[in-house]
């Protein structure tokens, strides 16, 4: 499948004394990149909450971290399907910085969940279509 990308600027906020940035904060970064996948693939999470009774939740992440990014950096954060199931999906991730080099790299479980009773439910089929097409 196609990988999507999304530029990430560090700011201020982001970095601890040193000016790197604290390894919490990769975790937002790749949540803003799947949010923004999922935006171009014209799924509104906060609409399907509404209109479906879905939502999605991390159920297990590895992450590695292999280089540090720091202040004011451009970053990108990439975001691929690499496993789709029944009622889940794995999403590849990298965040990049500007010369290329690989900083993070984390594979990312999200459950498809009913959100009245918080229980796996099976992703519907206008998104699973929707990751077929490639982002």
């Amino acid at each position: 499948m196609t990988e999507f990308s999304w530029p990430v600027r560090v700011y201020y906020e982001d970095t601890d004394a040193g000016g790197v940035v604290y390894y919490a904060n990769y975790l937002k970064y790749l949540e803003r990149a799947r949010t923004e996948f999922l935006r171009k693939l014209g799924i509104e999470q906060d609409e399907l909450e509404k209109k479906e009774n879905i939502i999605f939740a991390v159920r297990s992440m590895t992450i590695d971290y292999l280089k540090p990014a720091f202040f004011n950096e451009l970053l990108h954060v990439s975001a691929a399907v690499s496993e789709l199931r029944k009622a889940s999906v794995c999403f590849h991730q990298v965040i990049s910085n500007h010369r290329k080099e690989a900083l993070c790299k984390a594979q990312v479980k999200i459950a498809c969940i009913n959100s009245k009773n918080l229980k796996p439910e099976p992703i519907p089929e206008f998104i699973t279509k929707e990751f077929g097409n490639d982002a």
